[in-house]
Formats: structure tokens, C-alpha cells, sequence
């Protein structure tokens, strides 16, 4: 369309564009996170996954090369191998890790299932290098956990009440077209129908049903122990405070649990590992995988990270806890919320000489200044109850500086992940790969923060 005033435009020849010659130098600036991503790769021992390629065979892309595409890709949003076998044409940085070749998405997907459990490996080596460059210095971490959405659909998951109902339905059809083959030469079959084809189909599907409902059975028989220990806990602690204020504690005492699976108790067809778990987004349901990170306070590094199908957190302190790698040294305190908080928790960290400082309920929004800042209360006599104890270390002054730094640490990281990187599902299945695929996203993650920190800064 031909311009309607007199104004005069700077204006652009399409033509003439195509046939313009840039190098990736010009496009990159040297303080470039890819750069920095190359340059960390080349830094790694990489002989762990090395030792599995063999001596026959084609050329294969190096790792380095693969490594570089996943890295770059998680550390700025890009999850999917499709999407990164298209920045390998389409995108200067992937354009330049890929050192110009297109990789197909095959290839990049299969490197990251094959080597996820190498990928551990080089996130204790990141975390190293961190430290001997003088930027992880391990003294005070925060703990906390999120729901990341499994690789399925809840529309494939069925009840404990429903798998039996299904398996009633099939059994019984089973019976009619073993009748019906009896009278075969008898009764005109639907056209295509063949009795025995079908008679196999539902007795396989017969067989998923009775490892579905055994898998629930399972979990069941893990739950109940689980909530019978709270149980038992709870109880004590009551009698407890009953012993030490003469009174009864008030409200009603939790009844005991109910030992076996519930009608509503779920099995995912999909990924039958992952779990429906509440999401705190909407307080809706969904299939889950509950991970858990650990972050230094000063840095803002992940120095562990782990995940299970578990939907509370209490269980997860110690095993993220002992994650963390010897060769980065042991952390001098942990701040926790009160979802981790046990009698247990606290024995197990302070046994492995880690001050633990975990809330005992949960913090209100908007406390008043003069509350937060009071006076300490006097120390609680010796035969006073854990939470008490706890209550009272998290109000002295040391408490309250370490506590009140675990909702701008942690918090934030778990943030960034979900919200800025946007990772809010796995493409991975199954609690092993899930678990690779967290790690790679903590590693990603800590790629760029040191970037930020060693670079940038």
C-alpha cells in the first residue's frame, strides 16, 4: 500500500535482507548465557558418560554438543526436544551450540533419558566448582517442596471402587463369549468379530486391573503405617500437655487410622508411579510428582534437590537433607515450614549436626510489628514439649534471622522455576526419569544463577 502522506519512512528491502551475511559473533555478546554454558560444559568431567559409548558404530554427536542444547534449554525455558531440534535452525543460541548442524529431536530426547542418571553427577560437579570459585560457601540452607504435573492425564486414572467394578464388567463378559464361542456354529457373529481376539483382549485387561489394585493395596498398607506413626504421635503429644497443664487438651482426639485402600483411592494408567495430589494453585486435584529443593541462603544455589510420588511433605526433609553432596560440607542450620515438622525430623537433623528451625504451625499474614518484634519469653523448662521448644528457638533472635530468610530464598527459587522458566510439567514418566529430569531443571537453574553471579554481576 502505497504511503498516503508526504512523511518520509525508513524502509526495509526484504529481498536484499535475505542475502544478508551475519556471523554469530556479531549476534552474541561475550557475557551471553550460552556462552557461559559452553564454557562451564568444557570445565566438567565428563568421563561417566563417555565410558558408555562403544568403538563401533557412526560418528555420534559429542556430548558436550547435547549437553549444551539441554542445558541452555532449561536454563531459559525450553523443556521440549522438538522445540529444541527447532532452535537449532531458527535460534542463534542453539544455532551456535549445535555449532550450525540440525539435531533432530530424537536424538536430543533419547541423550536425556539414556544419561539422566549421569546427570547427578555433573550437578554435584557444578555445585563444586561453585564452591572452589568462592561463590558457594555451604552455612544455612532453606528447605521447601512444590507439585510439579506428571506426564498424565487424570482422565486415565480410575478409583480403587471403580478398577472393581471394571473388573466385575469384564469377568462377566468373558463368561458371555466363552458361552458365545460354544455356540458358535449356532449364533451369527457380528461381521469381523472373532470371539477369541476379543476373550484376549479383556483378560489382559483383566491382568492391568489386578496389578492396578494390588498397587493400591500397597500404597494403602503404606499409608496406614504412615498415619498410624502420626497417630501415635499425636496421642502422645496430648497426653503430654495434658501431663504438664493438669487439663485435657481441648477439641476432639483424632480417631485412629482405617487400615486398607478407599474407594476413592487413584491408579493412573498413564504413569501408574505418579500421584493425585492437591493443587495449591486452584485446590484442585491432580497427578503429581512432589519435588523438594534445598537452597543456600547466601548464594541462592540448589544444593540438593529430590523428588517423590508422596503427597505431604514431613518425609522429605531427611532424604533431600542427606542429598546434599560431602564434597560441598554439611550445612550449619536448615529453616523449614511446618509441613516437615516431626519429632523425628529434628532427632534426625540434629544427628547429623544440622540446627534445625522448623515452624511449628503456620505463620499469620499481616502480624503486627510489635508482635514479631516482642520481647523473648523465657526458655521453656527441659520437660516441655517439642513444640514449645521449637516455639521458643524460633522467637530468639538468631532464630528469627535464619526462619525469616526461607520465604526470600527458597520460595523465590521454586518461583522462578515454575513461573519464569515456566516448568510446570515433566515429559519424562516414571519416578526414576521424573527424578533425572528435577535435577536437570535444578542444575539448568543453577547454571544461571551462577552466570548471573560470576558474569553479570
Amino acid at each position: 500500500m502505497a504511503n498516503p502522506t508526504s512523511k518520509r519512512f525508513i524502509t526495509v528491502d526484504y529481498e536484499e535482507v535475505l542475502e544478508l551475511t551475519v556471523t554469530l559473533r556479531e549476534c552474541l555478546p561475550p557475557d551471553h548465557l550460552v556462552h557461559f554454558v559452553v564454557d562451564v560444559i568444557a570445565l566438567l568431567d565428563l568421563s561417566c558418560i563417555y565410558v558408555h559409548y562403544g568403538e563401533r558404530g557412526g560418528s555420534a554427536y559429542a556430548p558436550e554438543i547435547l549437553l549444551g542444547l539441554l542445558f541452555y534449554g532449561y536454563a531459559t525455558g525450553v523443556f521440549s526436544s522438538r522445540k529444541i531440534e527447532k532452535g537449532t535452525l531458527e535460534s542463534i543460541p542453539f544455532r551456535y551450540v549445535a555449532g550450525g548442524m540440525h539435531i533432530d529431536h530424537d536424538t536430543v530426547a533419547t541423550f536425556r533419558k539414556t544419561f539422566l542418571p549421569e546427570i547427578r553427577e555433573l550437578f554435584v560437579q557444578i555445585l563444586v566448582l561453585a564452591h572452589v570459585v568462592g561463590v558457594l560457601t555451604l552455612g544455612n540452607i532453606s528447605l521447601d517442596g512444590s507439585k510439579i504435573h506428571a506426564d498424565a492425564s487424570k482422565s486415565k486414572a480410575g478409583s480403587y471402587k471403580r478398577l472393581g467394578e471394571l473388573e466385575e464388567q469384564l469377568r462377566q463378559e468373558v463368561e458371555e463369549l466363552l458361552a458365545l464361542g460354544e455356540q458358535a456354529d449356532q449364533v451369527e457373529l457380528p461381521e469381523d468379530m472373532v470371539i477369541k481376539d476379543e476373550i484376549t483382549f479383556r483378560k489382559n485387561r483383566l491382568a492391568d486391573l489386578a496389578i492396578a489394585k494390588a498397587v493400591l493395596e500397597t500404597r494403602a498398607q503404606e499409608r496406614y503405617e504412615a498415619e498410624l506413626a502420626e497417630y501415635e504421635a499425636t496421642m502422645h503429644a496430648r497426653e503430654e500437655k495434658a501431663r504438664q497443664t493438669g487439663h485435657r487438651p481441648r477439641g476432639r482426639a483424632p480417631q485412629p487410622p482405617v487400615p486398607g485402600p478407599r474407594d476413592k483411592d487413584q491408579y493412573n494408567f498413564t504413569d501408574p508411579e505418579s500421584r493425585i495430589m492437591k493443587n495449591s494453585t486452584d485446590s484442585g486435584f491432580n497427578q503429581h510428582y512432589n519435588v523438594q529443593v534445598a537452597v543456600e541462603q547466601e548464594s541462592f544455589l540448589i544444593v540438593s534437590n529430590t523428588l517423590s510420588n508422596h503427597p505431604n511433605d514431613y518425609g522429605e526433609a531427611i532424604p533431600t537433607l542427606d542429598a546434599i553432596p560431602a564434597r560441598i560440607g554439611q550445612p550449619e542450620a536448615a529453616a523449614l515450614d511446618n509441613g516437615y515438622f516431626s519429632e523425628h525430623n529434628i532427632a534426625e537433623m540434629e544427628a547429623r549436626g544440622i540446627d534445625p528451625y522448623i515452624a511449628t504451625g503456620r505463620e499469620p499474614h499481616h502480624r503486627n510489628w510489635k508482635t514479631y518484634f516482642a520481647e523473648q519469653t523465657a526458655p521453656p523448662p527441659e520437660d516441655a514439649s517439642l513444640t514449645v521448644k521449637m516455639a521458643h528457638k524460633l522467637r530468639t533472635e538468631i532464630g528469627r534471622a535464619i526462619y525469616r530468610l526461607r520465604k526470600c530464598t527458597v520460595e523465590p527459587v521454586i518461583g522462578i522455576i515454575k513461573e519464569v522458566l515456566g516448568f510446570r510439567q515433566f515429559s519424562l514418566r516414571g519416578l526414576a526419569a521424573a527424578a533425572g529430569e528435577w535435577c536437570l531443571v535444578c542444575l539448568a537453574f543453577n547454571l544461571k544463577r551462577l552466570h548471573k553471579l560470576l558474569v553479570v554481576c
